[in-house]
């Protein structure tokens, strides 16, 4: 996990979470470990629009590293999947449990978005 730490004039903080995004061998896509929230925000919503620019039908995002995706996180994640052209979709691999009910409560049947626990 890729992280950085806070210091004070006393000493070291908490770390502060990190995200690492990594590009997927043999497919497109990529592994990310760490946290989606709001200092790790733009690394995701980088990774999604570079992935909403991608020409191949399917995208894999393997989240089986990542802890924690925010409600932000989540609602990133469906508006880059309604900006995929018909037939394309993300096939999110092992995300956080609370991914998958987020998206199952505030974008339910979503479009464009396969989540595979395998």
């Amino acid at each position: 996990m890729n992280t950085r730490q806070q210091l004070s004039a006393t000493g070291p903080r908490d770390p502060v979470p990190g995200l690492a995004v990594f590009p997927l061998a043999g497919r497109r896509g990529v592994r990310a470990a760490g946290e989606v929230g709001l200092t790790t925000r733009a690394i995701w919503e980088g990774v999604l629009e570079q992935a909403v620019r991608e020409d191949d039908d399917v995208y894999y995002l393997e989240l089986s590293g990542v802890t924690f995706v925010d409600v932000a996180g989540a609602g990133a994640l469906a508006a880059a999947a309604g900006q995929l052209r018909d037939g394309r979709r993300f096939v999110v691999r092992r995300p956080p449990p609370a991914l998958r009910r987020t998206l199952d409560l505030l974008w339910p049947g979503q479009k464009g978005i396969e989540v595979s626990t395998s």
